[in-house]
């Protein structure tokens, strides 16, 4: 099934006390191309944040308003793209390969949804296929997605969810990076 990649990019990093996190560097490519290269299958991909530079072309978007949160990133992000199937991922997602994201868009079935969950179990909402019209809803139900919680927002959706992966591990802290 033809799908597009929306990866959000526009975080602060704050907890790496303002430094890039798109950019780090994790065995010689930076997170942000290890996600755009699991989802070099995309039909189309987008990239929401500031442009930088990548391994593949990819459209680049910011939400609006600037620093609006990941709700308002997603809105920014499914402006591009016409597949039926949307694969959200955040760009600090460095376990994350081609092969997971083809499971996730061919396991959707009949749900809104498939995600990954993490290796400690918990659901990761940022690294989910999406069925796009039930994602576009969810959004467009909250009104103005400055500031919205990703979990409040989705909530009603009908998501299923992997096994505990380590492609579903994000990067929050310098110690998540040496796990």
């Amino acid at each position: 099934m033809e799908f597009d990649a929306v990866v959000l990019a526009g975080g602060g990093s704050t907890r790496f006390g303002g430094v890039d996190k798109a950019m780090l560097v994790l065995d010689g490519v930076t997170l942000l191309d290890r996600v755009l290269t699991a989802t070099a299958e995309a039909a189309s991909t987008v990239v929401v944040g500031p442009v930088r530079t990548t391994y593949r072309k990819v459209d680049w978007t910011v939400e609006d308003p600037p620093s609006g949160g990941p709700v308002a990133g997603l809105a920014a992000g499914l402006a591009n793209g016409t597949a039926p199937v949307v694969v959200v991922v955040s760009c600090d997602l460095p376990w994350i390969t081609a092969a997971d994201v083809r499971a996730l868009v061919d396991g959707v079935g009949e749900h809104d949804g498939l995600g990954l969950r993490d290796t400690a179990g918990q659901e990761q909402q940022l690294a989910t296929a999406y069925r796009r019209t039930a994602l576009a809803a969810a959004i467009a139900q909250v009104g103005d997605p400055r500031d919205k919680s990703v979990r409040r927002t989705l909530a009603a959706l009908d998501l299923t969810w992997t096994d505990p992966t380590r492609a579903g591990d994000d990067v929050d802290t310098w110690a998540d990076l040496d796990d």
